[in-house]
């Protein structure tokens, strides 16, 4: 289809100026004609259909179409309206304001500068939590690059275009027509090379080719155009980002290249996990990956390559949801004075078997406190030296459980509110599960006061194991009314 002029009507909408014309589509800023006002700005996707542009075109849109159907969440744009495929397809759909990645990333390269590890944490972390809401709906987005990606102004990533997208509980008509290599190249996951869709984690490999390229400028695998130039990723490790940047931080490289595994069970096991490490840099275990400087060797690139060729990739039985389910996050809560050893004791019981039951999980263990608990003028009561007490208490806490299997991370969270502070920490990093202490309360005092506990179970995003204990959460923020 030719491009649409400005003021061409069609099913009721009116088309704006083109914004984008691109290799599968044209975007369009669209209104209505009637002049009702829409309650955001819309875009209008029109696949291209001449004579030389091939099937994937509009396979591509009715994948997108199905799946953005069942999308919702506030990381993908909402859809209003699509065209009829016999006629004139189209998807008409939210506009988002902001720059896309690439554009971001053209911005830094125009003016010779770079952003700091902390700005590729920052937007790292927004676009894997984006991914987590994604493939909590089961679905894998499979096309992850810069241009598919947008930065808006608060600081949330947008994912667009799901053309190559695929749903654990729809057809996949991209595999039904058995192509292989779907994707594209500088971003694709080994994986996906060999025609191996649907693992929530391929999402995570492009996610780290986009962190490797914002920390250095530079793509891990180069833009190869030829299937044995996609094949080198199943057995090539790239430059370690401390190899062309030296100032890399340790952390930064340890996650990066964590994501550029070519086997997906050595990356991270959700994108939740991801963006954990990406907030909380501090808390990432380096091991020699973050601190390596040089490539792997001749010797060792030609024993992954023979590994390599002779490897099967296998299709995970599970959808992304079940994935995520395996490899939860599980937060304990601990109140952070006035607790009885038997306390104590139960919750770490109640941890240990939790963990137990759910191999690769991350744990993690926060107190809170009171503001009113630290001082800037009294050194024993500064800032530093009280988290550095609890989070030394947390850790010995923690110390009897076996964790050979987990990452474990410890927080001290200030707060008047203790329950507003849980809940808001456990969405904020999709903690999958909360432990916590029991009310002490009779049960004619609970049914007059909101506990902690019973707040939080009420109200949070997961499930919540309330251990039966005598735990005086209501002197979690050292006041009687924390609650």
């Amino acid at each position: 289809m030719k491009l649409m002029a400005p003021g061409t009507e069609l099913d009721g909408f009116r088309i704006g100026e083109c914004l984008h014309a691109g290799g599968m589509a044209h975007i369009y800023a669209v209104e209505f004609v009637q002049g009702a006002s829409a309650p955001f700005p819309m875009v209008m996707k029109v696949p291209r259909m001449t004579a030389g542009d091939g099937a994937e075109n509009i396979v591509g849109f009715e994948v997108e179409h199905q799946i953005m159907q069942t999308l919702q969440g506030p990381s993908v744009p909402r859809l209003v309206a699509a065209g009829d495929l016999s006629a004139v397809p189209y998807l008409v759909m939210e506009r988002i304001p902001g720059l896309s990645l690439q554009q971001w990333l053209d911005q830094h390269t125009q003016a010779r500068t770079r952003p700091t590890p902390q700005e590729v944490a920052g937007i790292g972390a927004a676009i894997a939590m984006a991914l987590q809401s994604l493939h909590k709906q089961n679905v894998c987005h499979l096309d992850l690059k810069p241009a598919n990606v947008l930065l808006a102004p608060d600081g949330r990533a947008f994912l667009l275009d799901f053309g190559l997208s695929c749903h654990a509980h729809l057809p996949d008509l991209l595999a039904e027509e058995l192509r292989k290599a779907v994707g594209s190249p500088a971003w694709i996951a080994p994986e996906q090379v060999v025609g191996v869709r649907g693992d929530p984690r391929s999402d995570l490999f492009a996610l780290g080719v986009m962190l490797y390229e914002m920390a250095t400028g530079e793509l891990p695998f180069g833009n190869p155009q030829t299937q044995g130039g996609l094949r080198q990723r199943l057995w090539m490790s790239p430059t370690p980002l401390r190899g062309l940047r030296a100032d890399t931080p340790e952390w930064l490289q340890e996650i990066v290249l964590r994501c550029l595994q070519p086997q997906a069970q050595d990356r991270f096991p959700s994108a939740a996990h991801l963006a954990f490490d990406l907030r909380h840099p501090e808390q990432v275990k380096i091991t020699a990956r973050g601190r390596q400087a040089a490539g792997l060797g001749f010797w060792q690139h030609l024993r992954r390559w023979v590994q390599a060729a002779g490897m099967h990739y296998q299709p995970s039985p599970l959808a992304a949801q079940q994935q995520i389910e395996r490899v939860p996050i599980v937060m304990v809560a601990l109140p952070h004075h006035d607790v009885r050893d038997a306390a104590l004791f139960s919750m770490r019981q109640e941890t240990a078997r939790a963990l137990g039951n759910l191999p690769g999980a991350r744990l993690v263990v926060v107190t809170v406190i009171s503001g009113s608990a630290t001082s800037s003028s009294d050194n024993a009561k500064s800032e530093t030296s009280v988290h550095r007490l609890h989070l030394t208490r947390l850790q010995q806490w923690a110390q009897p459980l076996d964790l050979e299997n987990h990452q474990a991370s410890f927080h001290v969270l200030e707060s008047g509110d203790v329950a507003q502070a849980l809940l808001r920490y456990a969405e904020g990093n999709h903690v999958s599960m909360i432990i916590m202490g029991a009310a002490t309360h009779g049960l004619q005092m609970q049914r007059l006061i909101a506990t902690v506990p019973i707040k939080v179970a009420m109200e949070a995003p997961c499930t919540v194991m309330l251990v039966k204990a005598s735990l005086p959460f209501e002197h979690l923020a050292g006041t009687a009314n924390a609650t």
